[in-house]
């Protein structure tokens, strides 16, 4: 199978990966954003924080997302330091955030051993807008590599700048979905054939992405709520890009 998906906390699971095993790391982490007060970071969920009253369906609730900047910028460089380890010399990393959290990301990132690239910016174009203030209506994503960047192996000439919604109804399957449409760019940052993980794989939107484009995947997932529907995705996608080529028939 071209992908491999893991139910369980990422730190556990990532340090049993051999390395040298991944050629870019791609992921949207627990942004632990907002609240001024340990009372405001703690008393609200993940999905009370990203969702409002009169969505139109359920979605699951995560963990991961109460911690204080401090204890998010070193939870962060621990993983960062094992994603470290696992991608090929050359390989890359891109983190999505937000403002309140760039600054520590940037940080976190270096202080795992990556080399910082720069930021990426999403561009939300259905954020509603704020009487007397501008529009928050940009995620950003931080890249590094883990050392030179060979050119000649992925030839590739990649926008900085994306814009595209969030998933909406049906389609919206986690809290924090991110588009495929700007996953699919993503993640030719990678070589062809190569290997994307994601540690904080979610729905497995990064995962699709990677399939599509011809990459193979590796995924980790906390919450079994979302294993299970990434596993789903995952899967579903693998059969729909099979063509006759790809299936040999035997008596």
């Amino acid at each position: 199978m071209p992908f491999s998906l893991h139910q369980g906390d990422a730190l556990d699971i990532l340090a049993g990966l051999p390395d040298g095993c991944v050629d870019s790391v791609i992921t949207d982490p627990p942004y632990n954003s907002g609240g001024r007060t340990a009372k405001e970071r703690t008393s609200r969920s993940a999905k009370q924080k990203y969702t409002s009253a009169d969505a139109k369906h359920s979605l699951g609730d995560f963990t991961g997302e109460n911690m204080d900047q401090r204890s998010y910028g070193f939870w962060l460089t621990q993983i960062m330091t094992q994603a470290h380890r696992l991608t090929r010399t050359g390989g890359t990393a891109l983190l999505f955030t937000d403002w309140r959290q760039l600054p520590v990301t940037t940080d976190a990132i270096q202080a795992a051993g990556w080399l910082w690239r720069g930021v990426l910016a999403w561009n939300k174009p259905q954020v509603r807008p704020q009487k007397g203030r501008f529009k928050q209506s940009c995620e950003f994503i931080v890249w590094a590599s883990k050392g030179p960047i060979d050119a000649a192996r992925n030839p590739v000439y990649l926008p900085g700048f994306y814009t595209a919604s969030q998933p909406s109804g049906k389609v919206r399957q986690h809290i924090t979905q991110k588009p495929v449409e700007v996953m699919r760019e993503l993640v030719k940052i990678s070589p062809e054939g190569g290997t994307v993980l994601d540690f904080c794989a979610g729905s497995g939107s990064t995962g699709v992405a990677a399939l599509l484009e011809g990459r193979d995947f590796i995924g980790v997932e906390k919450t079994e709520h979302y294993a299970s529907i990434a596993a789903d995705r995952l899967t579903e996608t693998i059969r729909e890009s099979l063509t006759q080529d790809d299936v040999s028939l035997t008596a």
